[in-house]
């Protein structure tokens, strides 16, 4: 059926009735064919078109509309500018919004407080300072509104001390804030971290009765739990008459924040009996609570939970969930996160797209993080401090150093974390073996040296086995870091190496004496879902037979290639025979070879251990992916090796 013709030439009043007769049944396009028949629209015909539109989410139908009435020779009046005003916030162009304040001061209506109010309102909302401060500084009468507005347009605009500074002079021109006010401030105090002024405001909404406005008590909520203090946010929430959940969420951030994980998740608990429906911010705080908290499994469940209940992750559950697949090391799931941020367009979000690149290299695949790195449009300061680290823990000094060139050229300025990651580079790849003039170097340091720097110094000597500077490195560190085992355990090693077993027997009842136990070493790699663990000697695993008898066969290729077990790395003093068999049992070795036996194809394999790679073990490993021919990545407590055709990146300096 075709659609009656329109009338042509309708009268303003008749124009009005039928237009929202059209507007009732939403049918946008006959009520712009309706609008461009009524022979002189009238204030009101213009400003119900323009506001519909707006209202059912077509702000930029709704500005076409204004500028057509120029083309007609129509001026628009206040209600218009009103309407249109609104359109421009929601659309978020400041370009339309300055063509609008342009017609309004043409029409001399700029001085009326209420459209003034509105082009502040519509400035705010497209982040555009400038626009709103001229505003505001044209008009002669202003309102709480328009305090309002601009102090809340600086503190959406990144600005909040400007802002709070406006509303300070709102104070000194005795204009009494109204609870919109007091809930758009309090964000600038939560911002700035500025407790005391937060109390101040606080003090100001229970004076004047507006402690019981949901909106105020939420930010009042959300500051106290930014400045952790849990015990006034809980207070606040307690006393609220009604809840939303903004509050709720406030409080969460504050006891996970605060690290009371139990009493986090318990209110978020208490939320689902309480029939409060969680949002997008509620799931992203439960699942950075759970990160915060070395809570990762935990996080990974929560992030399953909130895409059962339909929810989407953002940049902000990225961001927060990618340091799960660091901590454990799962290049499986971190890639799966990967795609689903190439799926949904968000690769230009600057956070996720550096924790991306950082995940990766945790993960043991340098290549990766590059090519994250050189596809970003944009990067800062952290996205280069973290490139420069993920190169440094990998071991290759001579990017890290590149890409600080490249940093400076780029004109971002570096940071104390930059020069850290730079110095670490170097630690790790150029080490000349110059230890007295180490010595001598820290010694001469202007500032107390510390614990990473008498740590760099025991683990140059043990590499090239100076006894003597090694009791010194130990001893500093001894002093400065009295209970961390890797240190004691560091020094015995040396000392084993050098037969020392009267000094080494006395640095294990220094341990004793002082409680403190050595780290069990383990060693994990993935194979599909699952993370096989292995120790020393482990026997655990469903396939240990098989496993044990491909180790043999496979050290019996590898000594036919050349490898000689080293059995100055056997702790004990015991008889050769039996130091080579204990060598065979070390983790990192049978973590290697189950990696072998499951290879599926791949051409590399990744090992994880939480403590130092040992040095026969570093050795044979170099020869089994000569025999093997694949690329083996093992990360130990300080850096990544990438063994490749019977080498190391780290050249044997670890």
């Amino acid at each position: 059926m075709l659609a009656p013709s329109l009338p042509t030439n309708i009268p303003s009043h008749l124009g009005l009735r039928l237009l929202r007769a059209t507007l009732n049944v939403r049918d946008f396009n006959r009520a712009r064919q309706l609008f461009d028949n009524i022979l002189q629209p009238d204030p009101t015909t213009c400003s119900t078109l323009i506001s519909a539109l707006t209202a059912h989410g077509l702000p930029n139908e709704a500005i076409n509309i204004f500028a057509s009435l120029r083309a007609r020779g129509i001026n628009p009046q206040k209600p218009v500018f009103l309407a249109v005003a609104k359109a421009c916030a929601a659309s978020g162009d400041a370009l339309r919004v300055k063509e609008v304040h342009a017609d309004a001061a043409r029409c001399g209506v700029t001085s009326d407080v209420f459209v003034a109010n509105a082009l502040i309102h519509a400035y705010g909302k497209c982040k555009c300072v400038e626009g709103a401060r001229r505003v505001f500084d044209d008009l002669v009468v202003r309102d709480v509104v328009t305090w309002t507005s601009l102090s809340s347009c600086y503190v959406n605009c990144g600005f909040p001390r400007k802002g709070l500074n406006v509303f300070c002079e709102m104070g000194w021109n005795g204009v009494k804030p109204n609870p919109v006010t007091l809930s758009s401030i309090l964000p600038a105090c939560s911002e700035l971290k500025i407790l005391k002024s937060g109390k101040a405001i606080h003090g100001f909404a229970v004076r004047h009765g507006m402690i019981e406005n949901v909106f105020v008590c939420s930010a009042l909520v959300s500051l106290y739990a930014k400045c952790l203090s849990v015990r006034e946010a809980r207070a606040v929430f307690d006393l609220m008459p009604r809840r939303d959940v903004v509050s709720w969420n406030g409080v969460l951030t504050a006891y996970f924040s605060n690290k009371e994980y139990e009493k986090g998740f318990s209110l978020f608990l208490q939320m689902s009996r309480d029939g409060v429906k969680a949002d997008e911010a509620t799931w992203n705080a439960v699942i950075g609570g759970c990160m915060e908290n070395g809570r990762t499994e935990e996080a990974v469940e929560m992030l399953r939970k909130m895409q059962k209940m339909g929810f989407k992750p953002n940049e902000i559950t990225i961001s927060s969930i990618l340091p799960a697949c660091s901590f454990s090391e799962s290049l499986r799931m971190g890639m799966e996160i990967h795609c689903y941020v190439l799926r949904h367009w968000k690769v230009g979000d600057l956070t996720s797209t550096t924790a991306l690149l950082y995940m990766y290299a945790k993960c043991g695949d340098l290549n990766l993080s590059r090519n994250v790195f050189n596809m970003m449009r944009r990067k800062d300061v952290v996205a280069w401090n973290t490139m420069i680290i993920a190169n440094a823990m990998h071991g290759d000094g001579k990017e890290a150093l590149f890409l600080f060139d490249k940093m400076l050229l780029s004109r971002i300025k570096p940071n104390p974390v930059t020069f850290t990651g730079v110095l670490s580079g170097c630690s790790h790849s150029s080490r000349a073996g110059h230890l007295n003039e180490a010595y001598k170097f820290i010694q001469r340091m202007p500032m107390e040296p510390t614990a990473s720097a008498w740590g760099a110094l025991l683990g140059a000597c043990r590499v090239y086995k100076n006894v003597e500077l090694a009791k010194i490195s130990a001893k500093k560190l001894f002093e400065i870091e009295p209970n961390n085992p890797g240190n004691y355990v560091s020094l015995f090693n040396i000392l084993v190496t050098a037969k020392l077993w009267s000094e080494a027997s006395k640095i294990r009842i220094l341990m004793k004496e002082r409680g403190i136990a050595k780290t069990p070493g383990c060693s994990w790699l993935q194979v599909g879902n699952r993370v096989h663990t292995f120790v020393v000697g482990d026997k655990s695993n469903m396939e240990s037979d098989k496993l044990y008898n491909f180790l043999d066969e496979l050290v019996e290729k590898m000594k036919m290639a050349g490898y000689k077990p080293d059995t100055d790395y056997v702790l004990q003093d015991i008889d050769q025979e039996e130091k080579a068999e204990s060598l065979c049992n070390h983790s990192e070795k049978l973590a290697v070879s189950f990696g072998i036996l499951n290879l599926n194809g791949q051409s590399t394999i990744r090992v994880f251990k939480n403590l130092r790679i040992c040095g026969d073990c570093h050795n044979a490993i170099k020869y089994m992916s000569k025999v093997v021919g694949i690329v083996i990545v093992v990360r130990d407590s300080l850096r990544f090796h990438h063994f490749k055709n019977g080498n190391c990146s780290c050249k044997d300096l670890w």
